[in-house]
């Protein structure tokens, strides 16, 4: 309670008018209400994924998204299907570190700590 409401509430006491009855501010914002919710029902993981599988062809680049697709994101391990085992080959010895390192960057260390490549 702010002062001036407290001295207003001791004045009115005093001079034996009615006290308003004054609540706390409860006002929260939209995405800390949200975030609970989410966080309650265990939902928090499931819209790291989608924000994650979203942003793949943003963080990869096109012509790596056109070969290849993120399927999951479980306990920080992004499972990524690839067409072939050529790009998967390349994928895991030149890149794989890059984007990592990007996903991280973007999303956090928690939330993507490995990818690993599948062809399928």
């Amino acid at each position: 309670m702010k002062i001036e409401q407290m001295c207003a509430r001791v004045l009115a006491d005093w001079r034996g008018l009615e006290v308003p009855v004054i609540l706390p501010d409860r006002l929260a914002s939209m995405s800390e209400v949200v975030g609970k919710l989410m966080k309650e029902l265990g939902l928090k993981e499931r819209l790291s994924s989608e924000e994650v599988i979203g942003a793949w062809g943003e963080i990869v680049g096109e012509f790596v998204a056109r070969h290849s697709t993120p399927q999951q994101l479980k306990d920080g391990v992004l499972i990524v299907r690839v067409l072939q085992p050529t790009v998967q080959f390349e994928l895991e010895r030149f890149w794989k570190k890059e984007i990592l390192a990007k996903l991280k960057t973007r999303f956090g260390n928690r939330v993507v700590r490995e990818i690993r490549f599948r062809i399928g």
